[in-house]
């Protein structure tokens, strides 16, 4: 009986959750979905410039313009901070409030401070990456706020991009519209990296039989 009066309350508990009218919200604020997709998809290019152009391999770190510019003594982290501004500006342009920004505004400012040490600040700029963080951030309100919950954009924008003008541009619109296609063309870099591991997974195997080889040929023991 307990059971079934639990199971009541949590029933009637979901029921009662008001439904979010994520289309209403946007409207308020003069946006579409594709819109704010399409923005965020510009905020993660600039990101991804400025805070990972090239990872480090096996990390998710990286190092982008923000940390080439900080190698010029203060002018350069002047430009990166005035660079940085941009991606608050395209968090704005969404919605986001100006209060959920001061932590990625204060990581801006903490990065051209400590960049202006030589050497030592172009290295914590690997680290230090005020443009993802407003991403971050950025992404959690389009969340909240509207109900966005895809990332491909974000994760693979330059890519993202390309196929969307081959699908609505292109002549075979209809063959890069096709799901397999898409995932297969969004994931290029995920493939090609799984085929270097394989070929360097393959290689240190050859490697090790050969040096085996070599030993069991030169004592005897093979």
């Amino acid at each position: 009986m307990d059971k079934l009066s639990k199971f009541q309350a949590k029933g009637s508990s979901a029921a009662n959750t008001p439904i979010i009218d994520y289309q209403a919200r946007l409207a308020e604020h003069g946006l579409t979905r594709e819109q704010v997709i399409a923005t965020e998809r510009k905020l993660a290019k600039f990101a991804n410039t400025m805070d990972s152009l090239v990872r480090i391999p096996f990390t998710k770190q990286g190092m982008g313009a923000d940390a080439a510019l900080s190698t010029i003594p203060l002018a350069g982290d002047l430009a990166g901070l005035a660079l940085t501004s941009y991606a608050f500006i395209l968090g704005r342009q969404l919605g986001v409030p100006a209060h959920k920004m001061t932590p990625a505004v204060r990581l801006a400012l903490i990065d051209m401070v400590v960049g202006i040490v030589p050497g030592i600040g172009t290295l914590l700029d690997i680290f230090i990456r005020p443009s993802r963080k407003t991403l971050g951030i950025v992404h959690e309100h389009l969340h909240n706020e509207y109900g966005i919950t895809e990332t491909m954009h974000m994760d693979r924008p330059f890519l993202h991009q390309s196929l969307e003008d081959k699908q609505q541009q292109s002549h075979f619109g209809f063959f890069w519209r096709n799901p397999i296609v898409a995932w297969l063309y969004l994931h290029i870099p995920d493939i090609l990296g799984l085929i270097v591991i394989v070929v360097i997974g393959w290689g240190l195997w050859a490697m090790i039989s050969w040096l085996v080889s070599l030993f069991g040929q030169t004592t005897g023991f093979g």
